[in-house]
């Protein structure tokens, strides 16, 4: 998609619904030849920008951008030191072709998406000579020279190119290691939902101290940026009156979220459970099933299960109906009806069921997750096999891999697969049929 054209687009939410018109292409630069890669869109709603991740854009259709999600942070967007906007700052960027040495006049470029949901700027449409009148070409954008991050300097967006693809628990073992202030520079360049990854990987004093860090609109945004379990967690550990105040900054919907989960206590599933797990009507069908687990931003053990329920759709949900697993959902026509294909046998948790009962579920039933009823038949939750392991493991277990890390001087998985080469988070024996259980 080239970014003039995206210009002034209108943006839609799933259900067809307005929310603005596409304002800017918001990308970082890196460092070399490799191509930016896309952050998402600035999105002018009612005359002030936006901020919409690239994710949420599942793509363009009769002249608009479709979202995935109507679920949206509605504060002004704010450009982070490590990002550029393609028609505001690299448009009649001059730049020089590496092929001949001829200086260019950058006029448009062109986004795509690649593996893994990421989207990168990989093509430029640039003009020769410095009238309108000059041959217009598109090139790739390792042809040009002049545009990407400089190589030399101490500013943090060289140090987050330099990292830009590790894991966010890798990039947490490389924040650890760095001084106070070097952290406090990291962090301010990361947009939100990079920090909101590494946030979760990092001890929970040092997540305090990040988070402090910050002014709090940024805390805020951050937060929302978060699952709502793991901003759950960290607000736990704040003073009341700073939780509630950074709450307060939240958007309603997202703080109101993590008001729930705050209710309950640590060692119960309300207290571990995620509350936005994949839920559909039960006249979804198959294909729209299978495209929300494809969103690159769902966890494996999110992504393994969508849950059918009653109106409305969020949580708090009306009655919960039963879930469907993927495999089931790959094995049936794509126009299948998801309400014709669920599983109603499958074991539920109460919000106050303790954390060894909730273990005993998962591991006897072989589940990578399991749905949270309050006494109303509602869903309001799923507990995932990650989140219970972060509250099985001993407390201090992200010290010791972050110290264990940095005395070997290595930064797992930067050059080898995971152990026994399997994909990262993935887990056999989806598909279970337990008895119900309360």
């Amino acid at each position: 998609m080239y970014c003039r054209r995206l210009a002034g687009l209108l943006v839609l939410d799933p259900n067809g619904d307005q929310v603005g018109r596409v304002h800017d292409i918001i990308v970082t630069l890196r460092l070399g030849h490799e191509p930016p890669r896309v952050l998402g869109l600035a999105v002018e709603v009612q005359r002030r920008p936006i901020f919409v991740p690239i994710g949420r854009v599942t793509g363009v259709e009769s002249g608009a951008v479709v979202l995935s999600s109507a679920r949206l942070s509605w504060r002004r967007f704010q450009q982070r030191p490590n990002e550029t906007r393609v028609l505001g700052e690299l448009l009649d960027r001059r730049a020089t072709l590496l092929s001949s040495g001829t200086e260019v006049t950058v006029v448009d470029a062109a986004i795509e998406p690649i593996r893994g949901g990421d989207w990168v700027l990989d093509q430029v449409a640039v003009r020769t000579g410095r009238g309108r009148r000059g041959e217009v070409r598109t090139v790739a954008w390792d042809e040009v020279t002049g545009l990407s991050l400089a190589e030399g300097g101490q500013g943090a967006a060289n140090l987050l190119a330099a990292f830009e693809k590790l894991r966010p628990a890798d990039l947490a073992t490389l924040l650890h290691d760095l001084s106070d202030k070097r952290r406090a520079e990291v962090a301010a360049a990361l947009d939100d939902e990079r920090l909101a990854d590494v946030l979760e990987e990092l001890p929970e004093d040092e997540q305090v101290e990040l988070l402090g860090g910050l002014a709090e609109e940024r805390a805020a945004d951050v937060l929302e940026a978060m699952g709502p379990d793991d901003a759950a967690d960290l607000l736990g550990e704040l003073p009341a009156e700073d939780a509630e105040r950074l709450l307060r900054l939240m958007e309603p919907d997202e703080a109101a979220d993590v008001r729930r989960l705050l209710r309950y206590a640590d060692d119960t599933a309300g207290g571990i459970m995620t509350s936005e797990p994949v839920v559909l009507a039960p006249n979804a069908t198959v294909a729209e099933a299978l495209a929300r687990i494809r969103e690159p931003e769902l966890s494996p053990a999110l992504a393994a299960q969508v849950y059918v329920v009653r109106p409305p759709y969020e949580t708090p949900t009306g009655r919960y109906l039963g879930l469907a697993h993927f495999q089931r959902l790959l094995r049936e026509p794509p126009s299948t009806l998801v309400g014709g294909v669920i599983d109603v046998d499958m074991a539920s948790l109460r919000p106050e069921t303790p954390l060894a009962e909730v273990t005993r579920l998962l591991a006897s039933y072989n589940l990578v997750a399991a749905p949270v009823l309050d006494r109303g038949g509602r869903l309001v939750g799923v507990v995932t096999v990650d989140d219970v392991l972060d509250h099985l493991l001993p407390a201090d277990w992200r010290e010791r891999q972050l110290e264990s890390d940095v005395d070997t001087h290595t930064t797992p998985g930067l050059f080898a697969p995971p152990p026994g080469g399997g994909e990262p988070g993935s887990l056999g024996g989806v598909g279970a049929s337990p008895p119900a259980v309360s």
